[in-house]
C-alpha cells in the first residue's frame, strides 16, 4: 500500500474522491435495497450452501445434474440457475447453487408453489436429504453497479468472497465499491455482486471468475498497480466484521462454466 496516498487524500482531494462515486446515496431517504439495486429491475437471487456427506458428493452432483437443468430450462418456472459449484478450497464437500428469480418475491413464491406439485422435484428433495449433513440459504439483491451474471464459457474457477459488514455500513460499502468495481473489470473477472435481504444480514457476496489460481493472483496484484485501488481497500476494510473466500469448480450443470 502506498505510503503517500493518505496525505494526498487529506490535501484537498476529498471532493474529488467523492465525485468519482457512480451513485452517491443518502441513507436517510430510503431503504438500503432501493438505494443500492437496479430500481428498473426486480431480480431476486437465492444462494444455497449444501454440506454434503463426503462419501455422497459424486452421487449428489449426479442427482443435481439430472434435475436442476430441467427446472432452469422450463419456462413454466420464472427462475434461472445462474451457477452451481463444488467448493475446491474453503469448506470441503460443499455445493453452492445460485438462482435468479425475475420478478422478485412473487416469482420466488410462484416457483415454490409450483415445485410442491412437481413429483420429480419432491423425489429429488427426498433423495437429496439422505446425502446432506446441513444446508442454509440466503435471499439476495444485486448491487446496481455490478454486472448481471450471464453464462460464460470455461474452463474457469470461481471465487466467492463473502463479507459480514458492521450493521449500518452497507450504504458506505456500496458507495466505495461503486467506484472500486471499475478497477476489477479488465480481465472480465467480475461476475456478480450481491447483498443479503433474508438470512445473515449485512452480508455481501462478490463472485469472480479466473482461468486458474495463478491468473487470480496476477489479476489481484494488478489491481494494486492502479491509482485509487489502495484508497478503496483502506476505507472498506474497517467496515468488515468477518470475511471468507471460497474457490469453486463449476459442475456439469452450471451455466457459468
Amino acid at each position: 500500500m502506498k505510503a503517500n496516498y493518505t496525505l494526498k487524500y487529506r490535501n484537498g482531494q476529498d471532493s474529488w474522491f467523492k465525485s468519482l462515486f457512480v451513485r452517491k446515496v443518502d441513507p436517510r431517504k430510503d431503504t438500503h435495497a432501493n438505494l443500492l439495486t437496479k430500481n428498473e429491475e426486480s431480480n431476486l437471487y437465492k444462494i444455497q450452501f449444501h454440506n454434503v456427506k463426503p462419501e455422497c458428493l459424486d452421487a449428489y452432483n449426479k442427482l443435481c445434474e439430472d434435475v436442476l437443468p430441467s427446472i432452469h430450462a422450463d419456462k413454466y418456472y420464472p427462475c434461472e440457475l445462474v451457477g452451481t459449484w463444488n467448493t475446491w478450497y474453503g469448506e470441503q464437500d460443499q455445493a453452492v447453487h445460485l438462482w435468479r428469480y425475475r420478478g422478485g418475491y412473487p416469482a420466488l413464491t410462484e416457483v415454490m408453489n409450483k415445485l410442491k406439485q412437481n413429483q420429480e422435484f419432491t423425489a429429488y428433495r427426498k433423495e437429496r436429504g439422505k446425502m446432506l449433513m446441513s444446508r442454509r440459504n440466503q435471499l439476495l439483491l444485486e448491487f446496481s453497479f455490478w454486472n448481471e451474471p450471464v453464462p460464460r464459457e470455461g474452463p474457469n474457477i470461481y471465487e466467492l468472497r463473502s463479507y459480514q459488514l458492521r450493521p449500518g455500513t452497507m450504504i458506505e460499502w456500496g458507495n466505495y465499491w461503486a467506484r472500486a468495481i471499475r478497477y476489477r473489470q479488465h480481465n472480465r473477472e467480475a461476475v456478480g455482486g450481491f447483498f443479503s435481504q433474508i438470512g445473515n444480514l449485512y452480508m455481501v457476496h462478490h463472485l469472480w471468475a479466473y482461468k486458474d489460481l495463478q491468473s487470480r493472483e496476477d489479476t489481484r496484484n494488478g489491481a494494486w498497480q492502479q491509482e485509487g485501488w489502495d484508497e478503496v481497500v483502506y476505507y472498506t476494510v474497517p467496515l468488515i466484521q468477518h470475511m471468507d473466500s471460497r474457490i469453486m469448480i463449476p459442475t456439469k450443470a452450471s451455466p457459468l462454466k
